[in-house]
């Protein structure tokens, strides 16, 4: 076995009533961060209802191994780019290229939308996914704090694409 699985990504579709496993991924995917990261992560504060929401307003991506879900990643859709968020993958599925699967499908929305560029953030504090965001090609452009911090907090990151 080569370690990469035959998962597929699909967009979220209208009526998707399966918010209850997209929130526990998050929460599993992120619970690495607690105790790391300063302030915690905003997955804290999603629930269903805002998860519901944010596909309103965001295009939202699934990864789908034998209809488990194993990852997601939404993205919003901005004057210049498209934003990345909430990018997770199920932690027992890390290094089986579904994160850059994921990355792939926004980049194809985004070039299908006429948008040049992708930009996330990530935590200072998460180093290793600082460079796994750079392996697949995205830049540091900035540093930002939090509200209520006197120092960066946050990096963002950018990648051009054609």
């Amino acid at each position: 076995m080569s370690g990469r699985s035959s998962v597929s990504i699909t967009r979220i579709p209208a009526g998707f009533a399966r918010w209850d496993e997209v929130l526990a991924l998050i929460l599993e995917a992120f619970a690495f961060m607690d105790g790391v990261i300063d302030p915690p992560s905003s997955a804290h504060r999603l629930s269903v209802d805002t998860l519901r929401m944010k596909a309103d307003r965001e295009t939202g991506f699934l990864a789908l191994d034998k209809g488990r879900i194993v990852g997601c990643l939404f993205a919003l859709e901005r004057a210049d780019d498209f934003y990345v968020g909430k990018l997770a993958v199920a932690p027992d599925r890390h290094g089986r290229g579904i994160g850059r699967k994921l990355m792939r499908a926004a980049e194809v929305l985004a070039s299908g939308r006429g948008k040049p560029a992708l930009e996330l953030e990530t935590r200072i504090e998460l180093v290793t996914n600082h460079a796994t965001f750079a392996r697949l090609g995205f830049q540091e452009t900035g540093r930002t704090a939090h509200e209520g911090y006197d120092k960066p907090t946050s990096i963002t990151m950018r990648k051009s694409i054609s």
